[in-house]
């Protein structure tokens, strides 16, 4: 009886940022962008014939992946699309970690990564981050299937710049390395140029967070016509529409709109900033931040109480409660008034332990 539930897969899904249906709430918990999509990409979609929709739509994606390519300067071949960046990068954990060797990445990073290496199979490898949340790029000379790391690093916040990733690269020249710059647009390097460079180096990025389109899922990846034509074959192996065509048409109309994306990464930026000198004066100690959030403890307040107090108020912020960052929370930027809120509800907080 029931013998047919032992061959069901056991694993420990991923779990998202809380998407709360309370109304009049300061959400700033999943690292969304405060601002609009580009009224651009808003045209692009209330234009969109909705009879077309019956058509499948460009598995090749040739006038969203032009786009791009401008955008970054490489060639259209040189581009993958996908369904988010997860969908892209687990793509990638397929396509290129077929080995016996582990993979490696940090012990704090993104939390999908070893949710993907235990569903495919992968072995793996975490390196600790040193004392100060920073990757120890020569814990990367050791042999090993495959490298993942997060630039700039999540939850950290912390990015780091064309050295290291030339370091990285020259460390491992016998296997693929994914560089996953979901956040780069907020103040880190970009090593796309550096694709051009070492042909085994992948460069993944996502339009959830500086494009503003989080509800469309859209994702892409950069790199050598070899890898590229490697994550074409998986994904035509399962679905060979992954990009649906209202997607593609508000996601080339972001990637054309560069001022407007260029404004809103500032302000962010901006806020960011101003948030992070406000904390540092409530005896916070936020990291140096190169990505829409700001990854924070503070000097004696418990952050799980604080977390909790925040939700309390209608206030949501991210709490992890994993070793090592136990006592920080993740507070992504929002609009300057949703962060004047925030300061409020924090000061509050504060003067009620007192």
């Amino acid at each position: 009886m029931d013998n047919w539930k032992e061959n069901l897969r056991d694993i420990e899904p991923y779990v998202p940022g809380e998407q709360s249906k309370e109304k009049n709430i300061v959400k700033i918990n999943a690292n969304e962008n405060p601002y609009p999509p580009s009224p651009e990409a808003i045209k692009a979609i209330r234009e969109f014939k909705s009879e077309n929709l019956r058509f499948y739509p460009d598995a090749n994606a040739t006038a969203f992946k032009r786009a791009l390519a401008e955008f970054y300067g490489v060639l259209p071949e040189n581009i993958f699309l996908g369904n988010g960046s997860d969908d892209v990068l687990a793509l990638c954990f397929q396509a290129f970690f077929n080995g016996k060797k582990p993979i490696a990445f940090p012990d704090i990073t993104y939390s999908f990564y070893p949710v993907w290496c235990r569903l495919f199979g992968i072995p793996f490898i975490n390196y600790p981050l040193k004392d100060d949340f920073r990757i120890n790029v020569d814990d990367y000379k050791a042999e090993n299937g495959g490298v993942v790391i997060p630039n700039p690093n999540a939850p950290t916040s912390l990015g780091e710049g064309k050295d290291f990733i030339n370091n990285l690269m020259e460390y491992n020249r016998d296997c693929v390395v994914i560089i996953d710059e979901a956040y780069v647009d907020f103040g880190g390097y970009s090593c796309v140029e550096l694709t051009k460079k070492y042909e085994n180096l992948i460069v993944t990025g996502t339009f959830s967070k500086s494009r503003s389109l989080a509800g469309l899922r859209i994702g892409y990846a950069i790199g050598s016509r070899a890898l590229i034509s490697t994550l074409e074959a998986v994904k035509n192996s399962y679905n060979s529409y992954t990009v649906d065509s209202i997607s593609m048409a508000a996601g080339t109309a972001a990637i054309k709109d560069r001022d407007y994306f260029n404004s809103t990464t500032a302000k962010v930026i901006a806020t960011r900033e101003r948030v992070i000198k406000e904390l540092r004066a409530l005896d916070f100690l936020p990291l140096e931040s190169q990505t829409n959030f700001i990854f924070t403890a503070h000097k004696s307040a418990n952050m799980k109480d604080y977390f909790e107090w925040l939700k309390s108020q209608k206030v949501f912020i991210r709490y992890f409660d994993l070793p090592r960052i136990s006592n920080y929370v993740r507070v992504t930027v929002g609009t300057d008034a949703e962060m004047d809120i925030f300061l409020e509800k924090t000061r509050e907080y504060l003067n009620k332990r007192n």
